[in-house]
């Protein structure tokens, strides 16, 4: 692949505050773009209106229309490029050599799609600053069907935040789930995989991203993360979650025991427990009533448009 067109995705709502240094920051990379495309729900802001004004290409969903694959899969329908360049809306190229270094392993004809790194912003809470290193390291590296269970479900760890997929495979694979909760990233690098593509992650290819989360919101995240695996079990055939949640509460368990960490130990408890009990929740969605998951969850409005449309998610 000499000459690559990458097609940048984003979706946004409400992004003013983000959106303007985000495509300055896309100008600026030394493989630039060759079209970006904002797919907006329905922002009230101004973002719209900054991106069309930069030279983006803007499509618009209604807002409670929104899904996470299906509108990804609807701005990727009017992109032209060899490549698809997914980034989310606060995900900042950390520098110029972002979209060439993401985009670098796709040249091997066996990998299908790569993501990159994220580095916490300042001020970002202890906990999340160490589950990022956990989940971002600095070594890059490929997975593939053979890493299934060396790796367990972090084999189809992928994130959209910042990622990259070869425009002829996405199709080939049959582009993301729709509708889907959450973790649409990952269902796509599964099926990569399971088709027999490697997947890469990137480590040079980095973006500024982090969030700091309370308790409710975890458990929401999380109750999600559940109820979009329990939607596509077909996942859960190859390997569990509960292999990797393990790894990383290690990992976690040694560096709360230095002792200038000791006083996050209550939060990383009761942080634990809701993550658990969110994601077991989840995966039992099928038996909660459609209230419960409403107030369970991050995207309430997505289990009244799968309920009404009475969509079966295999």
């Amino acid at each position: 692949m000499s000459v690559i067109r990458v097609s940048v995705i984003i979706p946004t709502l409400n992004a003013t505050q983000y959106i303007e240094k985000l495509i300055y920051g896309l100008k600026s990379q030394s493989i630039q773009p060759h079209e970006t495309i904002v797919v907006d729900s329905s922002s009230t802001d101004q973002t719209v209106d900054i991106a069309k004004s930069l030279g983006a290409i803007v499509l618009t969903v209604k807002q409670e229309e929104f899904d996470h694959g299906g509108t990804r899969n609807f701005a990727a329908s009017h992109a032209t490029g060899d490549v698809l360049l997914f980034l989310t809306q606060d995900a900042m190229p950390h520098n110029v050599f972002f979209i060439e270094n993401l985009i670098k392993p796709l040249q091997d004809e066996q990998v299908a799609a790569a993501h990159g790194r994220q580095i916490s912003l300042p001020g970002t809470q202890f906990l999340e600053k160490i589950t990022k290193e956990f989940n971002y390291p600095p070594q890059s590296f490929y997975k593939s069907k053979e890493d299934i269970q060396r790796y367990g479900i972090k084999t189809f760890f992928f994130t959209n935040v910042c990622s990259a997929v070869k425009t002829s495979v996405f199709y080939k694979v049959g582009k993301f789930p729709e509708p889907i909760i959450v973790s649409e990233d990952m269902m796509l690098s599964a099926k990569c995989i399971l088709a027999g593509y490697k997947v890469a992650y990137a480590a040079d290819a980095q973006v500024d991203h982090s969030h700091n989360y309370t308790l409710r919101q975890t458990f929401k995240r999380y109750f999600d993360i559940g109820g979009a695996l329990g939607m596509n079990r077909w996942i859960l055939d190859y390997t569990s979650a509960e292999g990797q949640g393990g790894q990383l509460l290690k990992s976690q368990v040694r560096q709360l025991i230095r002792p200038n960490n000791w006083r996050w130990i209550p939060l990383w408890i009761g942080e634990s427990i809701v993550k658990y009990i969110g994601y077991r929740l989840g995966l039992l969605y099928h038996t909660l009533p459609r209230k419960m998951r409403r107030g369970m969850s991050m995207h309430p409005g997505f289990w009244d448009r799968r309920e009404n449309t009475n969509t079966i998610m295999r």
